[in-house]
């Protein structure tokens, strides 16, 4: 009998693991979705950087020059651990891992730069998974439903993949096709972070992280869901309709679900992608006065704002029939919703941080949550130094010394960066990520803090606020004056801006004259 149950076990053994072997090599069984692989990798990481954070920092003298150096050297140590984690977890993982990558202004700089490469990093799931999917969702295989599909993906992310494909009408489609794993792995992913989060605070009281594991509680499954994704591209395509330098592709809905997404195909180049726009004759200053517009009418009078505004999901191109430019906004999985109460509050705030007016700073910060941080909240708005802000933001661009600053700065006071981050609404969060994706564009465009787009903003902020003091206007006579008043601050807006142009045309002759001068010069000698 013992005989028997050994040669049953031996059989069993050999049976499953031959089983594995197999399921490995045709890419079934990945070790890597393997739940106690997951949590062991991800307690083991945090493991390791806490006992750096404890140990390396242990017997410095807090605030020194090697201390300060020191802090770097673990920074960069964990960040690149935590890289490292997200990469292998994947899915939910890297996400997050994202999500801290455009944090530039609130997070210490070791961490940004690091983790930014996740974006360009996130894995691809396999052609027999891609068919997979799109047979348990669409009931049909990829030849019944495409008459070519292109094998490579267009480009990965944490989620999904996109690939090229052409109906058999002959119309040209991009294939949204989610991980097909990714769905089940992201609550438990989520709770496992949230456990480890707590933890942490516990040997690190200034650690306030909850805010991120919340953020991800709440808008990973609208991202996991595609027609949720598609009703947002339809809303913003119709809310922004009177852009017509703004491109969203249209949704093919009898052949999508929340698992696979059928766009129309659009191509173009990256925002960011000088490049590209000087070898097609784009102007860079009209894209990112375009792109400033678009994103202060979404949040200063919509309330509805696209939060993923990084370079691979916005698109610039040359328009087939015109010739004009415009912007391709792709990825509509992530938005914010304001609130009434809250967009009315940040129009206030970022009219007294355009106009210097510091009293209305401090009162519309602290309705915000800020408290007594109010300048250090200013500081995370606008990305600019304290005294730049209380001279007016708009009186001169960022400098290299000042970027330099700001960003040291997030370092020395990430505890009441996240004390503040865990203090303010919900909503202001995925503001700030999206304002600081923003200003990375303008960075690399070399239009950062020009003083227009600070004026598109002015504009678009008294507009959402006289609109609203018209819905509560009892009387005709009320509304006629609200309209005045509108009509007169866009006025002194449009005189303001067009005496700046005056004066960069004058500053511009004044250039001109002075280097013909400088030329003629040596030849007089």
């Amino acid at each position: 009998m013992a005989r028997k149950a050994l040669k049953l076990a031996s059989w069993t053994s050999v049976a499953l693991a031959a089983s594995g072997v197999y399921l490995y090599s045709n890419n079934y069984l990945d070790p890597n979705d393997f739940g106690a692989v997951r949590v062991g990798r991800a307690v083991a990481t945090t493991a390791v950087i806490s006992y750096d954070y404890l140990t390396s920092l242990r017997s410095v003298p807090y605030g020194s020059e090697e201390y300060l150096q020191r802090r770097s050297q673990v920074h960069l140590r964990s960040a690149r651990r935590l890289c490292e984690l997200c990469c292998a977890n994947r899915g939910t993982f890297i996400k997050v891992g994202q999500h801290l990558g455009a944090l530039d202004y609130l997070l210490p700089e070791e961490y940004t730069s690091t983790l930014k490469v996740l974006h360009s990093q996130a894995p691809q799931s396999s052609m027999q998974e891609v068919r997979q999917v799109i047979r348990e969702e669409l009931g049909k295989e990829i030849h019944d439903l495409f008459l070519s599909f292109d094998d490579t993906p267009l480009g990965a992310a944490s989620l999904a993949q996109v690939h090229k494909a052409v109906l058999h009408d002959g119309r040209t489609v991009a294939v949204k096709v989610q991980h097909p794993k990714v769905q089940a792995q992201s609550s438990k992913d989520i709770l496992l972070m949230e456990v480890l989060v707590l933890a942490v605070k516990q040997l690190f009281p200034d650690f306030e992280f909850m805010w991120l594991v919340d953020e991800a509680k709440k808008n990973l499954p609208l991202e996991l869901d595609f027609l949720n994704e598609g009703r947002n591209a339809e809303k913003v395509a119709h809310m922004l309709r009177h852009f017509n330098f703004l491109k969203v592709p249209q949704i093919h809905w009898e052949l999508s679900t929340k698992r696979v997404l059928l766009m129309e195909f659009v191509e173009g180049g990256q925002v960011n992608d000088r490049a590209y726009m000087e070898k097609n004759q784009i102007d860079v200053n009209e894209i990112s006065c375009h792109l400033g517009k678009m994103y202060s009418e979404m949040i200063f009078v919509n309330g509805f704002v696209h939060c993923d505004p990084h370079p691979g999901n916005v698109l610039v191109r040359k328009r087939p029939d015109t010739g004009k430019a415009e912007i391709v906004l792709l990825d509509h999985g992530l938005y914010q919703v304001l609130t009434e109460e809250f967009r009315l509050d940040y129009c206030h705030l970022w009219q007294s941080l355009i106009w210097t007016d510091m009293d209305g700073l401090k009162q519309y910060s602290q309705r915000l949550g800020a408290a007594d941080l109010y300048p250090l909240f200013a500081c995370m708005l606008t990305a600019r130094s304290w005294d730049s802000v209380k001279r007016g933001i708009g009186q001169a661009p960022v400098s290299a010394t000042e970027d330099s600053e700001i960003r040291n700065n997030a370092a020395c006071y990430l505890p009441e960066i996240s004390q503040l981050l865990n203090h303010v609404p919900r909503q202001m969060l995925l503001i700030l990520k999206t304002n600081d994706l923003l200003r990375s564009i303008e960075t690399t465009l070399g239009t950062r803090s020009s003083a227009s787009s600070f004026l598109n903003m002015s504009r678009c902020c008294i507009r959402a606020l006289a609109e609203h003091k018209k819905r509560d206007a009892d009387s005709f006579f009320r509304r006629t004056q609200i309209s005045f008043s509108e009509a007169f601050s866009l006025w002194q807006i449009n005189l303001h801006e067009l005496l700046l142009r005056v004066k960069a045309l004058r500053l511009a002759c004044w250039v001109s004259a002075l280097l013909g001068w400088l030329t003629r010069a040596p030849h007089r000698m």
